[in-house]
């Protein structure tokens, strides 16, 4: 878990950039890590935060996941030096609960999640992440399944729009869209560069702005590695597998993210709106979690200096009460969710 550079506020594809936590200080305060016990890091990249935890108490333990197998092969040196404290697993934070429970334990005192794509995964080219330097055009976090140039080659032009707009927050989505049908046409997309020099062409860039394909690259990436309902399904695992006062630390990097987490915490918190006199509320269940944060946590003007991938995070907590854990929101499983993938469940994004 490093600095991420996901969103259009965080440089969604800028250049290398040393592997720095993000938050770190504040991600290891709200877990409450001081007090000794069994934590789960949903996203363990390089380390920074499973290395955190297991330094601040000596019987600290973690189960770290990640569905980047480059991630689990560099993590075997830190494996190594923790021994049995740390559990490196391959796999989905959205089965954070399955995981822990195939590693022989019901409940932990903590999850962290960093929700995004990584430093690294950005830095190499070959992995397709980024348009600063030409590579394939990818975006798996898995290595495997459709990649980026399977949807971008494959899709219908509504569904790219769809996935332009509502994932990457494109206003020209349907332009790019329909430039995309035309252009592979003629040739189909393989590159990076092909795909960013597309949409330099019809989205101009503001002096001092993003470049023009930030969004596009962020909305494929998302709908390539279902990060939205990653993020869903993992909210409501550590929902299930945190013991009471056990703590759920989520840190974000764009404002899709943040709204999922946010509206979670709001109405497992019992914060959500109150009804009217001419809709009145029903008897709403007892509350899963305790706010620890009021409101999000964003990084300090030194972080920033340091660190200026880190300018979009925001670290949103709880903690877990006594009270069972309560179905998967449906509401916010739609804000995951496409359009038209909602409609043909039956809901309404």
């Amino acid at each position: 878990m490093m600095g991420r550079g996901d969103g259009p506020g965080a440089g969604a594809a800028g250049g290398p950039t040393r592997h720095v936590p993000v938050l770190l200080a504040e991600v290891c305060d709200a877990l409450d890590v001081k007090r000794g016990g069994l934590y789960i890091d949903g996203t363990f990249g390089a380390g920074g935060y499973t290395r955190a935890v297991l330094d601040a108490h000596p019987q600290n333990k973690v189960i770290a996941i990640d569905r980047d197998p480059d991630a689990i092969a560099g993590g075997a040196s830190m494996t190594a030096k923790f021994k049995k404290r740390l559990m490196l697993v391959p796999g989905r934070f959205g089965d954070l609960d399955v995981i822990a429970r195939e590693q022989g334990f019901e409940s932990v005192d903590g999850v962290v999640l960093d929700i995004g794509v990584s430093s690294m995964q950005l830095d190499q080219a070959e992995r397709g992440f980024s348009f600063r330097n030409d590579g394939p055009l990818d975006m798996r976090m898995e290595q495997d399944g459709p990649s980026a140039a399977d949807l971008i080659n494959e899709s219908s032009e509504a569904e790219l729009a769809d996935i332009f707009y509502h994932y990457g927050e494109e206003r020209r989505a349907r332009a790019v869209a329909r430039a995309v049908i035309e252009a592979r046409r003629r040739e189909p997309f393989q590159t990076t560069r092909q795909l960013a020099d597309l949409v330099a062409s019809l989205i101009r860039q503001e002096p001092g702005g993003i470049h023009p394909a930030t969004r596009v690259f962020q909305g494929l990436r998302i709908a390539v590695n279902d990060e939205l309902g990653e993020l869903v399904r993992a909210l409501h695992a550590a929902e299930r597998i945190l013991k009471p006062g056990g703590r759920l630390v989520v840190v974000t990097f764009h404002s899709l993210e943040d709204r999922i987490v946010k509206q979670f915490f709001a109405a497992r918190t019992g914060r959500t709106p109150s009804g009217s006199r001419h809709m009145p509320t029903l008897a709403a269940p007892e509350p899963t979690f305790d706010a620890v944060t009021r409101g999000p946590v964003g990084p300090s003007e030194q972080e920033m200096a340091r660190n200026p991938r880190a300018r979009s995070a925001k670290l949103r907590a709880g903690a877990r009460t006594g009270e069972p854990p309560q179905e998967p929101l449906s509401a916010i499983t739609m804000l995951a969710e496409l359009p038209q993938t909602a409609e043909k469940r039956g809901g309404r994004r």
